[in-house]
């Protein structure tokens, strides 16, 4: 028998059943129907649902055929007129039959009590002695229990030691049949510490023109949740609004192909399958905003690898610490590294759970489609998506608005991610305004040309003078300060009273005001420092004045501050 597909609607007095059944003969077609139980029949299709509410045989009941599409439209009238059935979308739920109340074990042995055909055929073959023998290892039952659980709701154990080949390129955790929960998240969190890059995340820091466009693309997640809050405006019914999110024909056929299963799960790890689904919302929600709706071929290593519950098998605790580790992920791995990703893959993953649990789903098939689509990512929907996708079907839509406003209340900063962003920034500011300051001071000269100032006049050539022989002062200062056993070398031997030195490109020249300190007339001073005083006027270029002693004319100094003509000068700082 083959499932057909269909899709179900409702109004507030009708259930409607819409069932494509192609070449399909219209007049071979049984249909029953009574409180929660449906059943359609036409060969070679079978279909049987478990509504989620009851419906009556009253006489106003409906039904259609459309030959060219090959639907049959079914309409149900309602038990209960006005009443809201929740779920019509989760198609794998409605699948499901209702559960047995027999007193039947819940676990036996499917065909213990017989022995087939081939069953009997293969005594007659000829045994095969020389097959490869192993000893038999007896296991303790200390290394039964020390093997780790992971996978939904940790369900799963010694998974990773079979498919070890596959799943080394999947995961970052290294044989996690064997390690403890503490220790995995001791093993993240220095490697993420190791792989978080100063340098890319102050680049997409201070060039984030791109991270900027990111940052307007609306996912189809935002029309909805608009739609939802203009919906409750009018109406207090979250059901009616949960209809805004529909699902693709491919989605429907995901949804038939999901095989229904039960899910025994105590306190914590119920708790820890809604951790770590906030886990997963936000790691996908990530990769939809960078690539703008339209997944690449990185989708599938950027999902994992920022959802520790994917690639590290992380169990968590709280909230908080979930945002912690996926900021973190964010700021160390993927191309994009902006703490504004982050708090919008954090907005994002809100409206997706306000918009209820059909929007979960819709992420969770996109996520398991992205799997299944590369290889080997498709082993992690065997761990978790394919499970999540048909648990979702069934969580109370109360615990998933818990889990809404939980994660509402919790608030996310840099300096909780542990990686030092605060002070990073603040040093490279402080970088950036130096060297601005820095190009601002070179370019404040070259803006100044010798025709661009107004001709001084009498008081302002008597305050400049002042302010040169001030910074004169001041320079001679500053040297004999940081210089002091240069120029004790220099005044010894050759200086006299009235005296100045000054540095050619020949060597060092001395001249008295008596002299006239004609620079043509200057001839080099033999001096232990003449090397040194030679390579400091091939740098510089300059002159040296030594200021005479207290007492001294001060107009028998030397005033020769200029250089050769052609070159430049300065004064020696």
């Amino acid at each position: 028998m083959l499932t057909p597909a269909f899709e179900l609607t409702q109004d507030c007095d009708f259930l409607t059943i819409a069932i494509r059944v192609p070449h399909a003969r219209a007049s071979e077609f049984d249909v029953y129907f009574e409180g929660v139980d449906f059943k359609f029949y036409a060969k070679p299709y079978f279909l049987r649902l478990t509504l989620p509410g009851r419906i009556v045989e009253n006489g106003s009941e409906q039904g259609s055929y459309d030959a060219d599409k090959g639907i049959f439209t079914i309409r149900l009238p309602k038990e209960t007129p006005g009443q809201h059935f929740e779920g019509l979308n989760m198609l794998t739920a409605l699948l499901a039959p209702r559960k047995s109340r027999s007193a039947r074990p819940l676990v036996e042995e499917i065909g213990a009590s017989g022995v087939s055909e081939d069953g009997a055929d293969d005594e007659d073959e000829e045994f095969d002695w020389e097959i490869e023998q192993t000893p038999y290892e007896e296991v303790s039952e200390s290394t039964l229990q020390s093997q780790c659980h992971y996978g939904f709701g940790n369900l799963r154990a010694g998974v990773v030691q079979r498919l070890q080949d596959e799943l080394s390129e999947v995961i970052d955790i290294k044989d996690p049949d064997f390690t403890p929960v503490t220790e995995r998240r001791q093993r993240r969190l220095a490697a993420e510490l190791a792989k978080f890059d100063p340098d890319h995340y102050l680049a997409d820091f201070f060039e984030d023109e791109a991270v900027e466009q990111i940052l307007k693309y609306n996912p189809w997640w935002n029309a909805a949740h608009a739609e939802m809050t203009a919906w409750l405006g009018r109406s207090q019914d979250q059901g009616d609004a949960a209809a805004l999110v529909s699902f693709s024909e491919e989605e429907k056929y995901q949804l038939r192909k999901f095989v229904n299963k039960s899910y025994l799960l105590d306190k914590t790890a119920h708790r820890q399958v809604y951790y770590s689904l906030v886990d997963i919302l936000l790691a996908y929600c990530y990769d939809v905003r960078v690539t703008e709706g339209e997944h690449s071929v990185e989708s599938a290593w950027t999902i994992r690898k920022l959802s520790p519950t994917l690639c590290w098998f992380e169990t968590w605790t709280d909230i908080h610490e979930i945002l912690v580790s996926f900021g973190r992920r964010v700021l160390c791995y993927p191309f994009y590294r902006h703490f504004k990703l982050v708090l919008k893959a954090y907005r994002d993953t809100i409206k997706i759970l306000q918009l209820g649990k059909s929007a979960v789903l819709k992420c969770l098939l996109d996520v398991h489609k992205i799997f299944q689509e590369n290889d080997p990512a498709y082993i992690l929907n065997d761990l978790y998506i394919s499970d999540y996708c048909v648990w979702i079907q069934k969580a109370k839509s109360k615990k998933l608005a818990a889990l809404t406003e939980a994660l509402k209340a919790v608030s996310l900063s840099k300096a909780q991610l542990g990686l030092e962003l605060p002070e990073l920034e603040a040093a490279a500011l402080l970088v950036q305004e130096e060297e601005s300051a820095g190009r601002a001071a070179q370019g404040s000269p070259s803006q100044q040309g010798p025709h661009c100032s107004p001709e001084p006049s009498d008081s302002d050539s008597t305050s400049s003078s002042s302010d040169t022989e001030d910074s004169a002062s001041s320079e001679q200062e500053e040297l004999v300060g940081t210089q002091p056993s240069l120029l004790t070398s220099l005044q010894d031997p050759l200086l006299e009273e009235n005296s100045t030195l000054i540095i050619r490109d020949s060597g060092l020249c001395g001249s008295t005001a008596s002299q006239g300190c004609e620079v043509s007339q200057e001839q080099p001073l033999a001096s232990p420092q003449t090397p040194l005083i030679e390579e400091v006027g091939d740098e510089l270029k300059t002159v040296l004045r030594i200021s005479t002693p207290c007492g001294v004319n001060a107009g028998s100094h030397g005033s020769t501050l200029g250089a050769e003509e052609g070159e430049g000068s300065g004064a020696l700082d």
